[in-house]
């Protein structure tokens, strides 16, 4: 259980780690906020990935599912792994 209890430490963390960023660079623009999107955050690490990963899931997953998961790569990546760390971190709590 103590190893759950730090992955969602971890994943909160994460979490405002990217909304930290996303606030920093709407600052430093001056601009209108623009949250990045699971998807910008994997293409910093690897571009060819998201696009194989598209083709890939399109292949295996019937049409609305396929869909389902491109909608949640383009959500806000501080509130995918946020959200995560927290359900987490509410089932994994000490009793």
């Amino acid at each position: 259980m103590a190893v759950f209890r730090f992955i969602a430490l971890v994943l909160i963390v994460l979490g405002l780690m990217l909304l930290g960023a996303d606030v920093v660079t709407m600052l430093e623009t001056g601009a209108e906020p623009r949250l990045r999107s699971l998807e910008n955050i994997w293409a910093l690490f690897s571009a060819s990935g998201v696009e194989a990963f598209k083709v890939w899931i399109a292949e295996i997953v019937p049409a609305p599912g396929a869909d389902g998961i491109m909608a949640v790569l383009n959500l806000p990546a501080f509130a995918i792994f946020g959200v995560i760390g927290v359900i987490l971190a509410v089932l994994f709590r000490e009793r």
